[in-house]
């Protein structure tokens, strides 16, 4: 193993697998990692399942992954509101397992805009004109604005979806408002998350995503090492115009094993 790298940092959606589809080699590359002593940990900016579950489709997938070896975008909003705001009242933009992760942590869910302290954003295949009078009504009363993460897009086997963007482009279109904080990737909020899990400093971590402007920006900002995989969303345009280059580009995580 290359002796600077001792931590690897995996994107999910289009970097392990698309949908239900696992990558093509993407279960053998973790088990190289691990057998070699290597921490993995799995990266997500979407707040539509629990750390427990997203550790429960690796496992069903072929890659036994334990919850503590997840980080997505609501495990990354509970640390930074339970900072800030531990108990505070919020309505979250987002489907049941967020909701419930913010329940577990302490806070107080309501609909009622008089209540409400903190509006949170997330990707929500729910949102409806009902929840957008919610959200509005309680930021014209003052309360604060932030969201999960600033995807537009999730990678889907055969295309993509609407992902948070859209539902922050609602809010911030009816309200005058700008998103006070997005904790998602590419967030150095989520950075200090990884290497909190990691144990390890940021020059010690390769990470790998199928996104130039959350996973490489996000990595080459905090000075790890980033491979950009071509089985997500990004194609050649896109990679050749941005101003975040990765270290490496693969067709997909079955390269890894190249640079070891």
């Amino acid at each position: 193993m290359g002796e600077e790298l001792k931590g690897f940092i995996f994107d999910l959606d289009g970097t392990i697998y698309l949908s239900e589809r696992l990558i093509p080699g993407a279960d053998w590359v973790i088990r190289l990692l691990r057998h070699r002593g290597a921490k993995v940990v799995f990266l997500s900016n979407k707040a539509l399942q629990t750390r427990e579950n997203y550790a429960e489709k690796l496992t069903r997938l072929g890659i036994p992954t334990e919850p503590a070896e997840v980080i997505n975008s609501s495990f990354v909003m509970v640390r930074y509101l339970t900072k800030r705001a531990p108990e505070a009242t919020v309505f979250a933009v987002g489907e049941v397992p967020f909701i419930e992760e913010l329940l577990r942590a302490g806070f107080v869910i309501s609909e009622d805009p008089d209540r409400i302290e903190w509006v949170i954003a997330s990707f929500d295949r729910t949102f409806d004109y009902r929840k957008l009078c919610i959200a509005y009504e309680a930021l014209k009363r003052g309360a604060r604005f932030v969201a999960t993460n600033p995807d537009r897009t999730c990678p889907i086997e055969g295309g993509e979806l609407p992902d948070c963007a859209g539902v922050i482009a609602h809010l911030e279109a009816v309200t005058l408002r700008k998103v006070e904080a997005i904790v998602g990737k590419p967030s150095p909020l989520t950075i200090e998350a990884i290497l909190e899990v990691m144990d390890l400093p940021a020059n010690e971590c390769l990470l790998v995503g199928d996104r130039i402007e959350t996973d490489i920006r996000m990595g080459r900002e905090a000075g790890m090492k980033t491979a950009l995989v071509m089985s997500g969303v990004t194609d050649e345009q896109t990679l050749k115009a941005s101003p975040y280059q990765p270290d490496y580009v693969w067709p997909s995580i079955a390269e890894l094993p190249g640079i070891l």
